[in-house]
């Protein structure tokens, strides 16, 4: 056998190919549901942020400290789930912060359009992982 067959790994056995398929299915099973959480996070993020009443709290505190049962509710994951998906660097903190400025802008100049002010007073906008004081015209 020539050694490039040997280092492409044409020496396995079938049992250990068999052995590598059963781990590369389950390596894509856990791919798969990692996906999913994130499609779905992604998606609900906004709704669970529409519907809590925390505004001055960055959004991280929300999740893990004030609001963890309607985090769960809302997305479908845990704390642990979220804290995990954190531990691997899947958060950029300047986009998030950027998305959830624009989410609360967006969602106040939709508010005040129909002449509901939804947190009087409110003066500061928590974001991701910061707080901004809000301008006020």
């Amino acid at each position: 056998m020539s050694k490039a067959k040997k280092e492409k790994g044409d020496d396995i056995t079938p049992g250990e190919k068999k052995q590598l398929t059963a781990e590369e299915k389950e390596y894509k099973s856990k791919r798969k549901q990692i996906q999913e959480k994130l499609i779905k996070f992604a998606t609900r993020i906004p709704a669970f942020m529409y519907l809590t009443d925390y505004r001055e709290n960055t959004l991280y505190d929300v999740i893990t400290k004030i609001e963890p049962d309607l985090f769960k509710a809302v997305t479908g994951l845990s704390v642990a789930d979220f804290n995990l998906l954190v531990s691997l660097g899947v958060f950029n903190a300047g986009h998030m912060n950027q998305a959830v400025f624009a989410f609360r802008r967006y969602e106040d100049a939709s508010l005040s359009y129909t002449g509901i002010e939804s947190h009087e007073g409110l003066r500061r906008y928590g974001l991701y992982d910061t707080v901004v004081a809000i301008e006020k015209p």
